[in-house]
């Protein structure tokens, strides 16, 4: 396959100051869970970017200086030399697929408490940390904004050592002390750093031009800089100060990569943004400067990346997520694979790891994060070692990747699914509202398994064990689901409770089949704490019934705080109408009333209810699994060699997990199996760790 010429300009270089990326995609700076703690892991993840073709690939932030450590986050770290090597290992990593390596050095400011070394934060004025800790930090002085230059001067001269050819000045995001210093809010200083916009942008002045300086000769210097905050006047704005900075500025660096503060506004899921939904706000940067412009939108499309570009809008076409999604992107465009494209499904899981400071990981792409630690890589997998045929049961998210894997590797394949659907869970959850671009995980899937001569799909195919036995596969993947409960067993209670059995309790389950509840008031028991219970109670609302979310979280969908969604379905609840009761335990229901006790005071009462909804738990659809235990001594004669659970079968997670486990299942077949996770450790030199400082 060719390209198609209508995405050539996608391709064309484009000159950054000194140096010259290859072509127009730009894996913007992303955090990833890992950053200092394991250089080998993230080399290697970042590598990879560079082989599927982005022409750019840039770290995470970079801390500068010990006064801006953000423990628990793992984000990367420059402090002195001795994290030179380690950052070098990415650079190396990124130039062997002749990509530029970026790195964003940065003082978080205001935005960390130096939890890890229990250092005073700095800011321009006295502020507690931005992000709730009871820590406030300190004003600056102008002896400690020499500090912070000289600081970032001698962090740009380690990324140089490092071979880095792009160093960046951050300022967006609402993380940067150099953005702190531009925000009124922020900064009420009246010395020469504070009051005006020219004063409150000198900082941000002088660590551009310290870093041209440092080492302009050799790396291009790149500005990230926040369009708009999305505060109204009381921040900066695309049409007011944010523009004035940038106009102010124009010519000073490299290349501005443009983009929303703060993270949640500019990372924000597909239920509440589409693909492209920052240009309103960043079109205006190429208007006021000559320098290239990167900017970001959730760009899966080539047809919209190349009208970004013929716009004027962007001379790069910025990805974080769709890089995460897909590695190769550029590289399936440009050999007119268009349609292998992963595409992001916006669900902010990769999110989630830098909030849990665990591995990176995707729904769309199980390889993610596993790069080096088990040598996943994202279009490469081996080839089978046995002959003989593979069955997959179930062709939910775990099912569909189970399948595609291991064809992949050529086995034989054999997909039965009950239905006349494939897709499973994600064919039903992505008919809620707000979850349509969550059936590229099955889109995909099954796009390339009907493409593939060694596989075979059956649908409304039932199987019980004697179907599995005659089939006489050599592998079984159990990928059969689960179901909601309705009993209320859950994390608040491990006992079912009193009246969940009647005609008017449903469940997820329910709803997704179209069982609605044909009267309100309609009570969601939110015990599952993701997206799930905001979702039903939009549906329900969309069905004119009214709405109540019981939840014994301190708010709706509680564990959204880890995918930027918390604040967004907390507004959306309230602009609908749907109540939310927190600190609150549903403790039975008498068919008119729900009884309900608090989690704070210990208080009994009642709400009235016509439908209840019990989001609590999920039990595995195990019973195939099951039966075929019960007639293992006839596996041998059958010809099966093992039978396995995976996904929400074996373990009730989300889709990401899944999907993770169907293809460990395929990557692991006829391998020796092992339940260790490789991991990296500190080099111990003489018998011990050399501690320094």
């Amino acid at each position: 396959m060719t390209r198609d010429p209508r995405y050539d300009i996608l391709f064309e270089p484009v000159r950054i100051g000194p140096v010259i990326a290859r072509n127009r995609f730009y894996q913007v700076p992303h955090c990833t869970g890992i950053g200092w703690t394991q250089p080998e892991t993230l080399a290697r993840l970042r590598g990879i970017k560079a082989e599927g073709g982005w022409a750019v690939v840039a770290t995470e932030e970079t801390e500068i200086h010990p006064t801006g450590d953000c423990e628990p986050f793992h984000e990367g770290r420059l402090w002195d030399d001795r994290d030179i090597p380690a950052l070098a290992l990415m650079a190396d990593a990124v130039h062997e697929y002749g990509s530029l390596a970026a790195i964003e050095i940065m003082h978080h400011g205001a935005s960390c408490a130096n939890w890890g070394t229990r250092l005073a934060p700095i800011a321009p004025s006295h502020r507690p940390i931005i992000y709730g800790y009871p820590v406030q930090a300190r004003a600056m002085d102008k002896q400690d904004i020499r500090n912070l230059r000289q600081w970032h001067r001698d962090a740009a001269i380690r990324s140089k050592k490092a071979g880095f050819d792009i160093v960046y000045v951050y300022a967006t995001h609402d993380l940067s002390i150099a953005q702190q210093f531009l925000e009124r809010r922020k900064n009420d200083r009246i010395d020469e750093y504070g009051g005006s916009l020219e004063n409150r942008a000198r900082l941000l002045r002088e660590l551009i031009e310290d870093t041209k300086d440092a080492v302009g000769d050799r790396c291009a210097v790149a500005v990230r800089f926040a369009a708009d905050e999305l505060i109204g006047k009381a921040g900066l704005t695309h049409d007011g100060e944010a523009r004035d900075v940038v106009e102010m500025l124009a010519e000073l660096p490299d290349l501005w990569d443009i983009n929303l503060s703060t993270w949640s506004n500019d990372s924000q899921t597909s239920r509440f943004a589409k693909e492209g939904f920052q240009e309103e706000y960043t079109r205006f940067v190429k208007q006021v400067t000559s320098k290239p412009v990167v900017g970001v939108g959730r760009f899966t499309s080539p047809d919209t990346m190349v009208s970004q570009v013929r716009r004027g809008v962007l001379d790069f076409i910025g990805a974080a997520r769709p890089s995460i999604a897909d590695p190769f992107l550029p590289k399936k465009i440009e050999e007119g694979r268009i349609d292998e494209i992963r595409e992001c499904i916006g669900c902010n899981m990769c999110v989630s790891s830098d909030y849990t400071s665990t591995n990176l990981r995707c729904t769309q792409n199980p390889t993610m994060g596993e790069e080096w630690r088990r040598g996943w890589h994202p279009e490469i997998i081996a080839p089978k070692k046995s002959e003989g045929s593979v069955l997959v049961v179930g062709a939910g998210p775990a099912g569909l990747e189970a399948a595609l894997a291991a064809a992949r590797r050529g086995y034989e394949v054999h997909l039965a699914e009950a239905t006349s659907e494939l897709g499973g869970r994600v064919t039903r959850e992505s008919r809620l509202p707000g979850l349509s671009e969550w059936a590229r995980v099955r889109d995909w899937r099954v796009t390339q398994l009907e493409r593939m001569e060694n596989v075979s799909i059956y649908r409304d195919s039932e199987l019980e064990a004697e179907h599995v036995l005659e089939f006489g596969a050599r592998h079984v993947a159990i990928a059969t689901g689960s179901t909601w409960r309705k009993d209320g067993v859950g994390r608040d209670s491990g006992f079912p409770l009193p009246g969940l059995d009647g005609p008017s309790v449903f469940t997820p389950d329910d709803l997704m089949a179209g069982r609605d509840p044909e009267q309100g008031p309609v009570i969601i028991w939110d015990d599952d704490h993701y997206y799930l219970g905001g979702v039903l109670a939009e549906l329900c609302r969309y069905a004119g019934h009214e709405t109540i979310i019981v939840t014994p979280a301190a708010m709706v969908s509680a564990w959204t705080v880890n995918t930027l969604e918390a604040l967004p379905i907390a507004k959306r609840m309230a602009r609908m109408g749907v109540e939310v009761v927190p600190y609150t335990s549903v403790v039975g229901f008498d068919g008119t009333k729900v009884q309900l006790v608090s989690g704070l005071t210990g208080a009994a009462s009642e709400l009235p209810c016509a439908s209840l909804v019990s989001v609590t738990a999920r039990l595995p659809t195990d019973g195939l699994y099951m039966g075929l235990e019960l007639v293992r001594d006839r596996w041998e004669d059958s010809g099966i060699t093992s039978v396995t659970r995976i996904g929400d079968c074996w373990a009730p997670s989300a889709i990401q997990q899944a999907v993770y486990t169907g293809h460990k299942w395929a990557r692991e077949l006829d391998e020796a199996p092992t339940l260790l996770v490789p991991r990296e450790l500190p080099a111990i030199e003489a018998g011990r760790v050399k501690a320094t400082w």
